[in-house]
């Protein structure tokens, strides 16, 4: 079985650079996690992708607040996803919903054609959709590399029967990346409990803790 891939969510240079020396198998890039993450500026996803030899995702939400996106926000989210492709960017992290809460095609679609052969994460908007099934479904045919999610819970731990559902709904055509609270201390009983093969995690600025959290997904 393949090593469990840690993709560490970090907000500074510093913290991909402890990410990367710790054994993250990726990063995200954003700024303002306390509420929920933005677009990170343009110097920190040069400079991330100069200075590291894993991949580097990008978060593409130019503003916190609810998923939907009216058509100058989606003109702004296809800017930056194609700006972070200039940039290096190993893929891109976004997505949008209709305001009923469905996935919106029309935006995703355009994120994708923006992105190219970038792979695309849709983040953690999912996690508002109410039926989760379907829309794993319609990310699938659309063409969504992988899903960032908690299972629609508060916690990836306590929505580890949904990711474990989702994780088998999937079969493989699309990964679950089981993000929402996760730490060293719950890593590994997570991974076990829910089949996912990577976790997303905002990891602290050490290598260390970044190397507890690898070693306790990977079961050691």
């Amino acid at each position: 079985m393949p090593p469990i891939l840690v993709e560490a969510c970090v907000e500074t240079l510093a913290a991909a650079l402890a990410a990367a020396e710790g054994g993250a198998g990726r990063v995200e890039v954003c700024i303002s996690l306390e509420v929920g993450g933005v677009t990170p500026p343009d110097e920190l996803i040069r400079e991330s992708v100069r200075r590291l030899s894993i991949p580097v995702c990008v978060l593409v939400r130019p503003a916190p607040g609810a998923f939907t996106l009216s058509r100058p926000e989606l003109g702004l989210v296809v800017e930056q996803v194609r700006r972070a492709a200039d940039l290096g960017a190993a893929g891109v992290v976004a997505g949008a919903l209709t305001d009923d809460g469905a996935v919106d095609r029309v935006a995703v679609e355009a994120i994708l054609s923006a992105a190219g052969p970038l792979p695309v994460t849709f983040h953690r908007a999912f996690d508002q959709v109410p039926d989760q099934a379907s829309a794993l479904e319609e990310l699938i045919g659309l063409g969504i590399r992988r899903v960032l999610t908690s299972g629609g819970a508060r916690t990836a731990v306590e929505g580890a029967s949904r990711l474990r559902a989702l994780v088998d709904h999937a079969a493989g055509r699309i990964g679950i990346l089981a993000g929402g609270s996760v730490r060293a201390h719950n890593a590994a009983a997570l991974v076990r409990s829910t089949g996912v093969a990577e976790i997303h995690s905002r990891t602290p600025a050490d290598a260390d803790g970044v190397r507890a959290l690898v070693l306790a997904a990977n079961g050691a």
